[in-house]
C-alpha cells in the first residue's frame, strides 16, 4: 500500500537542467515544489580526484544502472527488439544534475530555420522538395518568440561565447567571452576562412571566466583539465544544474529534492493529472505525491515511456499514422575526417566545448536546389582533451593490436585532429518510439522500444558532410587522412552521441503533437512535459540550448497556469 504525501504546489520528474530550472522558476513564483530523482545525491565535492578514465568513461559510473532499467531496439517493425545491456550508442545520465553533470558544454541556439522548417522548406523549393514519409511540421513557436528564453539560459548557465554569424538574431552579447583560442583551433579557423567559411569560438559551458549568474550563483574559470564529457566538474568551472538552478531553488525555502525516488506512474483523474506514484529504490517503499501540477523532467526516453505506461495520450501508430505519443524520434548523423600530422600538438588538455564551429552547411544556410536531402549539419573542431584509452587513432594500414599499433597509438597521440560533422535527424514514419511487448523493468513495468534506421536522407547528408570534413582537413595539410566510412544501417553498439530527440513533440495542433508550446499537455492542462523529445526533429547542433529555453518558457506557463488555470494556448 503506497503511502500518500502532502500535496504540494508542483511536483517534477527528474532533477537535471529541466528539472532545476523549473523548480529555482516556480520557487521563486512562491510555489512549493518537490523534484524526484531516482539516482543518488551528488555534488562538486564528489568529483574530487576522479579523474579515473576507465571508472567514468569506460564504465559509465555516473550513467543510468541498465540491470534495472534500460531500452529494446530495434531496425525495423519486422524484427524482434533485444535489450540494450551495456550503454553504447547514446548515454543516459541518473542522479542529481542528471546528465548536466557530465556534459560537455556545447550550448548552441537552434537556428530560425529549425522552428519553422516545413513552412519555410515549401515556401523556397515548393511542396515536392519534402520527401514521402518525413514527418516535417513546424514547431507552434518561432525563434523570435523563443530568443528572450535563450538569453536568459544562457545569463542563468554564463556560457562562454561568441556571435554567431550565420545564426538567429541575439538581444545581448554572451555573458563571458569565448574560451582561448589555441593553436589547434586557429589551424581549423585558417583552414576553414581559406575556404571561404565562417567558422566561430563554440558556446561554452566550461567558462573562460568566473561568473555570479542573475541568481548569485557563482561558476569558476575552466581549468582546462580535458575531464568534461562523462565527468563531473571538481572545480565547479562547468554549468551544470547542481552548481546553477538547484541551489537557487532551495535558497527559496520552498523546493525539496528527493533521491532514490524512481516515478512509476502519473497518476490522473478526469482530464487532470493528481500527482505521481513513485518507489524509494533502496528501501521498495512506495509513495504517492500529490501535487496541483506534474512536470516530466527526466530523459527523452523515461518522458516519453512514463506517458505510455500512465495511459495519457494517444500512442502512433506507423500503419495508420494516428496518434502522436511516441511519433518523430529522431537521432543525429554524424562523420568527420581524422588527420595524422607531422609535428606535435597539445592534444591531451582541453575542456569539452573547447572548440570552433561552422554553420555554412547547417540548417538552410546553403541552397537544396539540386540536392538529394533538406537541412544540414555544423562542421567542428573540438580540443576536448585526448586520453589514453579511448583516444587511440592510427593510420588505415595499422593492425588494430600488438606492439604494432602500440607504436603507431603512441607516435600518434599527439599528431592526430579529428574534424567532425554533426548532422541534423529529420522525422521519418518508421522511426518511432513505443512500449515492449515482452521485456520489463525492475519495477515491472514495459521496456521502451526503440524502432530506428537511418534514411536515404540520412544518407546523403552523411555524404555530403563527410565530404566537407575532408575539405577542411585537407586544408589543414596533413600527411595522411582517413575519411569516414558510408553510412549504413544504425548500430546501437558503438557511442555515437547522446542526442536524442522527439517522442513527446510540441506544435500548434493537438492532432500532431503531444504538448502546446508552453510544453503542457494537450490531454491533462495540469501536466507538463520538457525535454529534447519536445523537438519535432533534430538539428545540427548539441539540444541543451534550446531544452534550456524551452524550460523557461514553460516554468512562465506553469506560474500562469497557477494563477488562471486552463489552456495557455
Amino acid at each position: 500500500m503506497a503511502k500518500k504525501l502532502d500535496k504540494v504546489d508542483v511536483v517534477t520528474v527528474g532533477v537535471g537542467w529541466t528539472g532545476g530550472i523549473i523548480a529555482a522558476e516556480c520557487a521563486k513564483a512562491g510555489l512549493k515544489v518537490v523534484g524526484l530523482e531516482r539516482g543518488e545525491e551528488r555534488g562538486t565535492e564528489d568529483y574530487q580526484r576522479i579523474h579515473d578514465e576507465y571508472r567514468y568513461a569506460i564504465r559509465y559510473e555516473l550513467m543510468q544502472d541498465l540491470s534495472k532499467e534500460t531500452v529494446t531496439f530495434r531496425n525495423r517493425r519486422d524484427q524482434k527488439s533485444l535489450p540494450m545491456r551495456q550503454m553504447g550508442s547514446f548515454l543516459l545520465g541518473e542522479g542529481l544534475g542528471g546528465s548536466g553533470t557530465h556534459w560537455n558544454g556545447w550550448t548552441f541556439r537552434f537556428l530560425p530555420y529549425d522552428f519553422e522548417i516545413k513552412t519555410m522548406t515549401e515556401k523556397k523549393y515548393g511542396k515536392n522538395k519534402i520527401k514521402r514519409d518525413l514527418q516535417l511540421q513546424d514547431w507552434g513557436i518561432t525563434y523570435d518568440e523563443l530568443e528572450p528564453y535563450f538569453d536568459k539560459f544562457e545569463k542563468v548557465a554564463g556560457i562562454s561565447g561568441e556571435n554567431n554569424p550565420l545564426g538567429g538574431k541575439r538581444s545581448d552579447d554572451y555573458p563571458t567571452p569565448p574560451m582561448k583560442k589555441t593553436p589547434i583551433l586557429k589551424k581549423f579557423e585558417k583552414a576553414a576562412k581559406d575556404k571561404g567559411y565562417t567558422p566561430y569560438m563554440i558556446p561554452s559551458g566550461n567558462l573562460s571566466e568566473t561568473f555570479e549568474n542573475p541568481d548569485g550563483e557563482t561558476i569558476y574559470a575552466c581549468q582546462y583539465c580535458g575531464f568534461c564529457e562523462r565527468f563531473g566538474c571538481e572545480y565547479g568551472a562547468k554549468s551544470a544544474p547542481e552548481v546553477t538552478v538547484i541551489p537557487t531553488a532551495k535558497k527559496t525555502g520552498n523546493y525539496e529534492y528527493r533521491v532514490h525516488s524512481n516515478v512509476v506512474e502519473i497518476l490522473k483523474k478526469g482530464d487532470k493529472v493528481t500527482g505521481v506514484r513513485y518507489v524509494d529504490t533502496i528501501t521498495r517503499e512506495e509513495f504517492i505525491q500529490p501535487a496541483e501540477v506534474v512536470v516530466l523532467t527526466s530523459y527523452v526516453l523515461n518522458n516519453a515511456k512514463l506517458l505510455m505506461v500512465s495511459d495519457i495520450g494517444e500512442q502512433y501508430d506507423p500503419e495508420t499514422g494516428r496518434g502522436t505519443l511516441g511519433k518523430n524520434y529522431c537521432y543525429q548523423v554524424n562523420t568527420g575526417t581524422t588527420g595524422f600530422f607531422e609535428h606535435q600538438m597539445n592534444t591531451f588538455m582541453g575542456a569539452g566545448a573547447l572548440g570552433m564551429y561552422m554553420d555554412d552547411f547547417n540548417g538552410d544556410n546553403f541552397d537544396h536546389s539540386d540536392l538529394d536531402f533538406l537541412h544540414g549539419g555544423g562542421i567542428w573542431i573540438v580540443q576536448s582533451g585526448n586520453r589514453p584509452i579511448n583516444s587511440n587513432p592510427v593510420p588505415q594500414d595499422v593492425p588494430l593490436w600488438g606492439a604494432e599499433f602500440k607504436k603507431a597509438s603512441i607516435h600518434n597521440f599527439t599528431r592526430s585532429l579529428y574534424v567532425g560533422g554533426q548532422g541534423a535527424s529529420l522525422p521519418h514514419k518508421e522511426n518511432y518510439l513505443s512500449l515492449d511487448p515482452t521485456y520489463k523493468d525492475a519495477y515491472g513495468l514495459p521496456l521502451l522500444q526503440m524502432t530506428y534506421n537511418f534514411t536515404d536522407q540520412d544518407r546523403a547528408l552523411h555524404q555530403f558532410i563527410s565530404d566537407k570534413t575532408a575539405e577542411i582537413m585537407k586544408e589543414m595539410k596533413p600527411k595522411e587522412m582517413v575519411e569516414a566510412n558510408a553510412l549504413t544501417d544504425y548500430d546501437i553498439v558503438p557511442y555515437q552521441t547522446t542526442h536524442n530527440t522527439g517522442g513527446t513533440i510540441m506544435g500548434g495542433d493537438p492532432d500532431t503533437s503531444v504538448v502546446n508550446n508552453y510544453l503542457q499537455h494537450w490531454d491533462a492542462d495540469n501536466l507538463f512535459v520538457v525535454g529534447a523529445g519536445n523537438f519535432p526533429h533534430n538539428s545540427g547542433y548539441n539540444p541543451t540550448g534550446t531544452v534550456g529555453a524551452l524550460a523557461y518558457r514553460c516554468a512562465e506557463g506553469i506560474i500562469k497556469y497557477s494563477q488562471d488555470g486552463g489552456s495557455l494556448v
